[in-house]
């Protein structure tokens, strides 16, 4: 029996409501975290394979405890080579120089601009050597998310092939070797789930917003926490105002019931599977449509989008080629949506030798068919919350369960951080207690000691 334990805010069956999450940081302060996570845990948990998430808690403290009870740390990542991921990146590589077990870091990227500048070098360059270099003693080889990243790394002397290799991001092999994107035709009416990233150049932003109006029945489906707590309470804005990315609940999709947040895979999945198409700038917000069979446009905005959709051909149009007069519909005539089938077989199967040369059973051993996959017993037994739907849309009663829910929780979380601080303090009285004992016994010996020289 193998036990792991894994990166992750939440496990997938987790049935976390919407105010803890808040509190806890469970989606990592962004949901498109939970994509790839689950499909790391649907592709690891086999009948003899459990896996515990660390819930986002490192502790050079718990190392030994870490090396007992576990068989291996699994670290799935995004663009983790960034300015303000340093510290925790740093202290990994604290904890993964402390263990004694398989450390497989399956995907991490680069964040850059959509042109990188790869040869003028980051300012986290030896960190990211440091980190490097501690996961390949405890393991074969590292897996990036795509040919930028492949590049930075050998840059730093690192060797493609034999250190590290593009793997691509696991969301994509979800569910095994094959996509089944459907065809559909795609007119004024279909259901449309939008998704946007504030970070965006202002044309692809005015080329979303233009999108939404050109499809009057459209979902925006947002995904940093700041929205999940618009969405839930209703405040605090995101922003003052924004003319092309809705930021309080005065915006038109706020206000007409029209935004969806989701706590959780298995329901966002399940949403879009109902719908005809999913645009926008956000990588797994068109990722979770793709897996789940819905023909999908995105638009990359930087380097670690452009290096994953240029590896799994993900129906895309660059932000360079967006123009004042072009729209959405036009860019949907003229796409092929089944070109990320064309090489999934093969990413998946370069997948699959990745995650072999790193000894780490999979469901795929026997068939990339198994008619059997543990994780998906346990979704079909387990009751989901429903995404979160705007405040404004919520009767009365439902907006008095919101505030009445985030009221106990946080009273729930005050209590528990008191009971632990109780607990030390008892703790250090007792240590305190027993030092002072020995301080008598210690002063009575020595006393003794000069009594008998005298």
């Amino acid at each position: 029996m193998k036990n792991y334990l894994i990166r992750a805010g939440m496990s997938p069956t987790d049935t976390f409501v919407a105010p803890y999450i808040m509190l806890n940081n469970a989606i990592g302060g962004n949901v498109g975290n939970l994509i790839y996570q689950y499909s790391v845990f649907r592709t690891l948990m086999t009948e003899e394979t459990t896996i515990t998430p660390n819930y986002y808690k490192v502790s050079l403290k718990e190392a030994n405890e870490i090396n007992e009870k576990y068989d291996a740390l699994i670290i799935p990542l995004a663009d983790a080579f960034r300015e303000s991921f340093i510290p925790e990146l740093r202290r990994y590589t604290e904890l993964i120089r402390k263990l004694r077990i398989p450390v497989v870091v399956i995907g991490v990227g680069l964040r850059a601009p959509f042109e990188p500048k790869l040869d003028e070098g980051f300012p986290f360059d030896e960190d990211v050597k440091a980190f490097v270099h501690a996961v390949l003693e405890k393991s074969s080889m590292i897996g990036v998310r795509g040919e930028i990243t492949a590049r930075y790394l050998s840059r730093l002397g690192f060797r493609e092939g034999i250190d590290h290799t593009v793997i691509g991001c696991p969301s994509m092999y979800t569910f095994g070797r094959q996509l089944n994107i459907r065809g559909t035709s795609i007119t004024k009416d279909s259901m449309v789930c939008v998704n946007s990233s504030r970070l965006s150049p202002i044309h692809v932003l005015k080329f979303i917003a233009k999108g939404m109006k050109e499809f009057p029945n459209h979902y925006f489906i947002p995904q940093w926490m700041k929205e999940l707590r618009l969405t839930y309470m209703g405040t605090p804005p995101i922003a003052e105002e924004s003319e092309y990315y809705p930021v309080k609940m005065s915006d038109q999709v706020y206000i007409k019931n029209r935004v969806r947040f989701f706590l959780n895979v298995p329901t966002w999945l399940d949403f879009m599977r109902q719908a005809d198409l999913a645009f926008g700038a956000r990588l797994h917000g068109n990722i979770s449509a793709t897996i789940a069979g819905t023909p999908s446009l995105i638009v990359p905005k930087d380097a670690r989008m452009r290096e994953l959709a240029e590896y799994h051909n993900l129906t895309q149009i660059r932000a360079d080629e967006i123009t004042e007069d072009l729209n959405v519909a036009d860019v949907v005539a003229n796409s092929d949506f089944q070109s990320p089938t064309k090489v999934q077989a093969q990413n998946f199967d370069h997948f699959i030798d990745f995650l072999n040369k790193n000894q780490l059973p999979h469901v795929y051993q026997q068939t990339f068919t198994p008619k059997k996959v543990p994780l998906d017993d346990k979704v079909q037994m387990t009751d989901y919350p429903t995404p979160v739907k705007p405040i404004s849309g919520c009767d009365l009663e439902e907006v008095s369960e919101r505030f009445k829910s985030m009221k106990e929780t946080y009273e729930n979380s005050i209590k528990c951080l008191v009971d632990k601080s109780e607990q030390k303090e008892k703790t250090i009285r007792k240590q305190e207690g027993t030092l002072n004992r020995k301080s008598v016994r210690m002063a009575l010996k020595t006393a003794n000691l000069f009594r008998f020289k005298k």
